[in-house]
């Protein structure tokens, strides 16, 4: 995948989860910032947890820092969307995993 394409498929799924988050942000009591091509999670919690979602175009990934975790997902034709190799989930998927994870609640992206 050449960069145009890659940042095509940056910019479809970063406003689609931005879109998203944004639904979930009042229900969930976090904000949800976007600037300099990335999105940021921030929780109202005591320890002012943050997700970091950002391209990493030279290597053609979504990279989300998240839960003392750095997860690396690929471009998947199969899929339509960003992928995590090591589980097969997509982009939506993780994001619900993780904010699952540090809400204590089911969280559908």
């Amino acid at each position: 995948m050449d960069e145009h394409e890659f940042e095509k498929k940056i910019d479809q799924s970063f406003e689609s989860l931005r879109r998203r988050l944004l639904e979930l942000a009042d229900e969930y009591d976090f904000e949800v910032e976007g600037g300099s091509g990335k999105l940021e999670i921030q929780f109202e919690d005591a320890d002012e947890t943050r997700f970091v979602i950002s391209p990493n175009s030279p290597v053609r990934q979504v990279w989300i820092s998240a839960l003392t975790t750095s997860f690396k997902l690929s471009w998947s034709e199969e899929a339509q969307s960003f992928v995590l190799d090591k589980t097969g989930e997509t982009l939506n998927q993780v994001m619900s995993r993780i904010l699952t994870q540090q809400l204590g609640a089911a969280v559908s992206v």
